[in-house]
């Protein structure tokens, strides 16, 4: 491709994507899968690397992120961002609008109203148009310099084309994390077994804090804007700044309303009070401004708070529901998190069936008994919390809630540490969701990259006993024929506290039923997701006489279900799951009992397990609704491709490898830098501590990890199984030849376009060349590339350190390439 005609494609694809993030991030909508979004962005991130002279600072590949901050940087803000005045009442309300006729001394004056947005407060600042500093809000007159972080929310403008923009101005903001966003990741911690992550608010606070502006790219953080600063802006009303900053491309949310008096501002807060529901993000009030800037100036501040804005709250929303059981959620790191099984209640606009209690120390400060009826509220945040016990509706000799004393995955017994309130599972190396996590490292892409090897299909193999730790990845090659027909997908089981299996309501209805298809169970569940499960079934009896769906024997086999479930109590109940145990043994027709169904079920994790170990002979009509209650399973196709992507993965370099391995304190870079230095395993493990201490960025931290490491015995012979399947555990000649000293010991950072080198490029050319490539500016660096366009905040905080900083002839010269 000419450079003109790499121009035409760049200028094409950028159009693209920013067309299909104005359509995401502002309008909700999409037009093409995540899939052909991220081609998209290759290609153009591919164009601008081949011709470095066409990328332009607001391309949309500047969204991606790579930028390592180990620390943020105080700013102290031009105009100090100011809190508000809370209220809670609408006589507040008007107390305040008298305060303000009275400051002004007449009615003479409108305001703004807009929807208080629950995320984490912006200063965003342009100079000629172009982003240059973006900082949190901090203690209000100084915050953190998050510039490299907000570049990568995709609907923050980086450069404003527009005739009228002043050379400098500043506007601010609410960064948030849509509710959508925040349950896909809390979705994929649950299947996971992790901790669920509090609210989008505190999510979308630590995403902005993150030192990797690569992972911060990956949620996908937006932003509503509500202020617009500076000195030249021209406007003498708040309503004008947010039309101009609308016409400039910023996004603004469009809930906001001009009123004439406070009563038309409590119809806009009564308007908005179960409205704001249906919004992509959390709102826990609204602001109410003055709307003259003039009449702003009039009115002046108290010490704390401007006189012509204030802030009403909505009340927390709250509910009263029936505790029907605890569950043990068990994550990567062996934490056990305690959750609440809830009689559907509807709060905030979602229905409510679980909620978090965190740990021990919480049921025993709410002094939760079985079949407590609890409040449950909201508030500002997603996942509901238990806030009490409703005394009055608690039964006579209700047993209090008894923490688990051993693991719901592995049986171990769990230990707290001194001072933490959380319980852990010790068992690291045999829990299934904590090998499970080493597993996931390892296949992981920047580690061995075997992308056919997802969380489902790991955790099958684990469970099944396949494999036991990531060695055993390399063995399934010779166990293909027993793959086959293995259940892959785990989120339609859950496991109460003593272990025990549950499955979906809708598997089990649709494993009980003929002729009636999952998407119509599916539908029904939906349309009745607020009904309490005993009243479920009555309307499912009726649905099927009203589809006509094989209504004697269909209708028959729910009653049998409702009877086998009064007739066993002892069964935890958990809304929206069943005990695999009853629901077989209403299938088996007692062939085998419920007593030994029970505990073979407390053992195993997926039906098909349950049904190896019984090892019955069943007839067709059998096999085929005990194949309804299953999972997706193993099929040729996916064995093959996992078995190629084992097989290829051999072909790692060592550096993979040893950060494949999980070692404590090894990253990415560091592995990298071990590898180089030692050229293979066996050297770097019989170092000493002093020659490891020797390399520039090892510490005793990471020689205290190797140390243990190695002094596994699981760990070496994982190892020694490793190598016997062909893995790399030394450099190549092939990677020795690229080698190079000239670089040695040194930390450098190229910041800005060089004429010669890609973004990645700089990095490979650096570490092949013995230094390492560092990705913020600290006082450790030896010195700096400075390429054309560096950014001035970059430049400024390396004249403050005293970092050097060296053209890129300078640099080549240095390595002997010019």
């Amino acid at each position: 491709m000419t450079k003109k005609e790499a121009q035409s494609r760049i200028e094409e694809l950028s159009k693209q994507i920013n067309h299909h993030n104005q359509l995401y991030y502002q309008e909700s909508k999409t037009e093409i899968s995540d899939y052909e979004f991220d081609q998209l962005l290759e290609e153009l991130i591919g164009l601008e690397e081949k011709f470095p002279e066409l990328l332009k600072a607001d391309s949309p590949s500047q969204r991606v992120g790579g930028t390592i901050t180990k620390e943020f940087e105080t700013v102290v803000h031009e105009t100090r961002m100011l809190s508000l005045g809370n209220t809670y009442s609408f006589e507040e309300l008007q107390a305040f609008d008298e305060r303000v006729e009275k400051g002004l001394g007449s009615k003479g004056y409108e305001y703004f109203c807009e929807l208080k947005f629950d995320g984490v407060a912006i200063s965003l600042v342009y100079e000629n148009g172009e982003l240059v500093r973006a900082v949190t809000r901090g203690d209000g007159y100084k915050g953190d310099n998050v510039t490299e972080n907000v570049k990568t929310i995709r609907n923050i403008p980086l450069k404003i084309h527009h005739p009228d923009v002043p050379s400098k101005f500043e506007v601010r903001g609410e960064i948030f994390l849509p509710v959508s966003e925040f349950e896909k990741i809390n979705a994929e911690k649950a299947a996971a077994g992790e901790a669920l992550l509090a609210n989008p608010r505190n999510t979308a606070s630590g995403t902005l804090k993150m030192q990797d502006s690569a992972v911060v790219a990956k949620r996908r953080l937006n932003c509503y804007f509500y202020q617009l600063l500076g000195d030249e802006i021209g406007v003498e009303s708040h309503e004008a700044a947010i039309h101009l900053i609308e016409k400039w491309g910023f996004n603004v949310s469009k809930t906001y309303k001009k009123v004439a008096s406070i009563d038309q501002a409590i119809q806009y807060i009564n308007e908005w009070e179960q409205k704001r529901f249906s919004l992509p993000l959390e709102t826990d009030g609204v602001v109410l401004k003055v709307d003259n800037y003039d009449q702003r100036e009039e009115l002046g501040f108290t010490a704390k708070i401007p006189r012509w804005a204030i802030a009403y709250k909505y009340k927390a929303e709250s509910a009263i529901t029936e505790l029907l059981s605890v569950t043990y959620q068990v994550g990567r790191t062996g934490a056990i998190t305690p959750v609440a099984n809830l009689s559907p209640v509807s709060l905030a606009g979602t229905t409510v069936k679980r909620a978090s209690l965190h740990n021990a120390n919480e049921i025993l400060r709410l002094d939760l008994r079985e079949g407590d009826f609890v409040h449950v509220e909201k508030g500002g945040e997603i996942i509901p919390k238990i806030t009490g016990v409703d005394l009055s509706k608690r039964k006579e000799f209700v047993k209090p809630i008894q923490y688990i004393t051993h693991c719901p995955e592995c049986g171990t017994e769990l230990v707290r540490r001194e001072g933490e309130a959380k319980h852990f599972c010790p068992n690291t190396k045999g829990c299934p969701p904590q090998v499970l996590g080493r597993i996931e490292h390892f296949v992981s892409k920047r580690a061995m990259d075997i992308d056919s090897m997802g969380s489902e299909r790991i955790r099958a193999l684990l469970e099944r006993g396949f494999i036991k730790n990531y060695s055993d990845l390399y063995s399934l090659v010779d166990k293909k024929e027993s793959l086959l027909g293995l259940e892959m997908s785990q989120d339609q089981y859950e496991k109460e506290g003593e272990g025990l299996l549950y499955i979906s309501v809708e598997k089990a209805l649709y494993a009980l039923t003929d002729v009636i298809s999952l998407k119509q169970i599916q539908d029904f569940l939906a349309e009745n997701t607020e009904v309490p499960f005993d009243e479920t079934l009555k309307l499912f009896k009726q649905a099927i006489r009203n589809w006509k769906k094989k209504v004697p024997s269909n209708t028959g086999m729910i009653e049998y279900l409702q009877a086998h479930l009064q007739d066993h109590p002892e069964f935890p109940k958990l809304e929206d799951y069943l005990p695999v145990a009853l629901v077989l043994d209403l299938l088996l027709g007692r062939r085998v009992s419920l007593e030994e169904l029970t505990e073979i079920s407390k053992t195993k994790g997926t039906v098909h397990g349950i049904m190896l170990k019984l090892d019955l002979e069943l007839s067709e009509s059998v096999r085929e609704k005990i194949k309804k209650l299953k999972a997706n399973t193993f099929q040729e196709g996916v064995i093959k491709n996992m078995i190629d992507g084992i097989e290829v993965s051999k072909a790692q370099p060592f550096d993979k490898v040893l950060f494949a391995l999980g070692i404590r304190n090894i990253g990415e870079n560091t592995a990298k830098i071990l590898a180089n230095y030692f050229g293979d395993l066996d050297t770097l493990k019989d170092a000493s501590e002093e020659k490891l201490l020797e390399i520039n960025g090892v510490g005793e931290t990471l020689v205290k990890s190797l140390r243990e490491f190695f002094a596994d015995q699981d760990n070496l012979d994982a190892i020694e199984a490793l190598k016997s399947y062909g893995l790399n555990f030394k450099v190549s000649e092939e990677d020795n030849q690229k080698l190079g000293e000239q670089l040695a010991g040194k930390k450098i950072l190229a910041s800005g376009k060089l004429e010669n080198f890609s973004r990645d490029g700089i990095k490979e050319f650096v570490q092949s060349h013995g230094g390492q490539y560092v990705s913020s500016v600290s006082k450790n660096l030896d010195f700096i590339i400075e390429g054309a366009d560096m950014g001035p905040s970059k430049k400024e905080k390396a004249e403050k350190l005293g970092v050097p900083m060296i053209s890129e002839s300078e640099f080549l010269a240095m390595v002997g390439k010019q």
